[in-house]
């Protein structure tokens, strides 16, 4: 089944147009799971929690978010001075880190193309410049990482100044996200999301895509684009 996105500068009664595209990057463009998995059972074990809650929590949030949903009852400056160490862990730890399938190819479309887009992560610029790195993968001219934002996901903020930063309404922009967080973050800001992965199966995104193998973008003409998934 193929499901297309509008074109860019139309509008239709399924949606307004697209013009601009919010690119998640753990588990969207890069997978990083392994140092994630790694990272993240070290400090379960050091708490003393179950290593298979603790993953159910962290993707997509920021780490000091995780961290308060955890262990409620610590305070916040703690999370927050965990949430440093647990930063540099990750930045110092690049083994097992490559794209998700498909994603050179589509990131090289939408420089290409010239398709405005924005990296929304909720890693910091040392840990995401290395990871996009490590996967190959090149960095878009706008980006909004943990230090532009005030609030994690699920919080819409980050999207919302991608948004702004490419010039774009909320509506008028496409997210691609893999987690629960990134998805309900998408949906708050008013965005329709393309769901990357199985973690976003279940998750009621707007299009759902295994990887980002199916994914392809067309120059429609007249400074129009298509996206389709299939």
């Amino acid at each position: 089944m193929t499901s297309t996105v509008p074109a860019l500068g139309t509008r239709t009664a399924e949606g307004s147009a697209l013009q601009g595209v919010l690119l998640d990057m753990d588990g969207t463009l890069v997978n990083s799971d392994a140092v994630v998995e790694r990272c993240w059972r070290r400090w379960a074990d050091r708490h003393g929690l179950d290593f298979d809650e603790v993953i159910k929590v962290v993707h997509g949030r920021q780490g000091y978010a995780s961290m308060a949903v955890l262990l409620p009852e610590r305070p916040m400056a703690e999370n927050y001075a965990e949430n440093r160490e647990m930063l540099a862990a990750e930045t110092a730890d690049m083994e097992g880190v490559v794209p998700i399938p498909g994603a050179p190819a589509f990131m090289a479309a939408l420089a290409g193309l010239r398709l405005p887009h924005a990296l929304v992560t909720s890693a910091d610029v040392p840990l995401s410049t290395g990871r996009m790195a490590a996967a190959g993968l090149g960095l878009p001219d706008v980006r909004v990482t943990a230090e532009s934002v005030g609030a994690s996901k699920p919080d819409p903020e980050g999207f919302l100044k991608g948004a702004a930063e490419l010039g774009f309404d909320p509506a008028d922009c496409l997210v691609f996200e893999d987690s629960e967080a990134g998805i309900l973050a998408g949906r708050a800001a008013g965005m329709r999301v393309v769901g990357v992965g199985a973690r976003a199966a279940a998750l009621g995104p707007t299009v759902h895509v295994d990887d980002l193998t199916g994914v392809r973008i067309a120059d429609a003409g007249g400074g129009e684009f298509r996206l389709t998934f299939g």
